[in-house]
This record gives C-alpha cells, structure tokens and sequence, in this order.
C-alpha cells in the first residue's frame, strides 16, 4: 500500500486552514494543521512532511521567519499562501528558498495544481536512474542530488528542476517561459520573476563553491548551462 504523502498547513485563519484542509485531504494525502509560526515549527521537529503550505502573516514566528529556519535544515517543498502580492516582497520570499507563492484570494484549482505538482516531484523515482554530468557538476534525478566540485548543494525542489532541464541540454539557450510551463505545469504570463529569483539562488550556492559562472544569461532569449 502506498504511503500517504503528508502536508503541513500553517495559517492563522481558521477558515482559510479548514478549507485548505478539505480540499487537500484524500485517500492519498493526509494533512496536519497549525495556526502560528511557533506551532508550525513544533510539528516539523516533531514528524515528517512532504510539503508545507505557509501563510506569511504569523503569530509567533512569521512565515519569513520559518523559511529561514526551515531552509538552514532541509528541502522540503514550500508553497507561500499570502494576501501579500507586492512583487519585490514576492521575489523576496523566493530568494529565501520557497518553491512557489500564490496570493490571496485563491482559486482552489490553482491551489491544488500546484500542491500536486510538488507532491509528484517528492515521489519521482524514475526506472532508470540517470546521473547527468557537466563539467564538475552532477546531478543524480532518482537520489535528486547536486554535487560540484565534490560539494553536496542543497537545493530546493524548484533550484533543482531548473538546473536539470538545463543539464539535459547543456549549451543550449531556454527561454523563462520553456522553464516556468516545464517546471510548474503552468501557463507563463511573461511578467513573473520566479525563474530569475531561482536562477539567482543557484548562481549563489554554485559561487559558494567554484568560480566558474555555469549558468549565463542569454540578453533576449533566457538561460544556458555553459
């Protein structure tokens, strides 16, 4: 029997959680709630979770706050819910290591499209596992691991599906729409900055350990491992 994924929901607001409840609740998934920061970050250091709903706006530890803490650990995929839709504060959060962010108020839809686009990534095995290599740097897709250079990255799902479709075709330029609507299942609007915040963070943890610039920015075009 296959064992049921599990998806911890921070939120303050009792409806909001009861209905995030409900609706992702099935013979599948199972769900745990917490109304503040500090509630939410008892429950992850008490069991284990696939993925993490987090609203922002927290008593206790704000949402900001519990990324931090959470990222300084683990990979866990996090998916913000915030009534917070400036742009800069959204490419803020990505910087800090959340996977997605949807605003308030939410199509119930759009909610479960991207929960379950997360979710299959945490239980991706493929048959034959294949290990890319580039240069220093490999990447293993069943294990979902980096190393470079002989250092281990710790990536978050998004930081780590971005690079393999670029090792896939290395060399090669993509565009942010290629990457966004292969990544998220999604249509891109072209006015989103998720790919660059997450082009960023990988540009930020490859200097951590090599000098060499890996991923170029194509002016007009997008992204290429070189």
């Amino acid at each position: 029997m296959q064992e049921k994924k599990r998806i911890l929901i921070i939120e303050d607001d009792p409806e909001i959680n009861k209905l995030l409840r409900i609706m992702l609740t099935d013979k599948t998934v199972e769900t745990v709630q917490a109304y503040s920061g500090t509630e939410g970050l008892l429950q992850l250091q008490m069991d284990r979770f696939d993925l993490i709903l987090l609203d922002l706006m927290l008593p206790g530890k704000s949402g900001e706050e519990l990324i931090g803490e959470i990222r300084q650990q683990n990979a866990i995929p996090i998916i913000v819910i915030s009534a917070k839709t400036d742009v800069n504060h959204k490419v803020s959060v990505l910087k800090m290591g959340a996977d997605d962010y949807i605003t308030k108020p939410f199509h119930q839809q759009e909610v479960a499209a991207r929960v379950d686009v997360q979710l299959r990534k945490v239980g991706q095995s493929s048959r034959q596992p294949v290990e890319l290599v580039w240069q220093d740097l490999q990447l293993h897709t069943e294990k979902r691991s980096v190393c470079l250079s002989g250092h281990m990255l710790q990536m978050t799902n998004a930081e780590f599906d971005i690079l393999l479709v670029l090792m896939r075709q290395p060399e090669r330029a993509f565009s942010k729409r290629e990457i966004y609507e292969s990544i998220w299942k999604d249509t891109y609007y072209g006015d989103d900055n998720t790919i660059s915040v997450h082009m960023s963070n990988l540009r930020r943890k490859m200097a951590e350990h090599t000098s060499r610039d890996y991923i170029k920015t194509v002016w007009g075009v997008g992204f290429m491992l070189v």
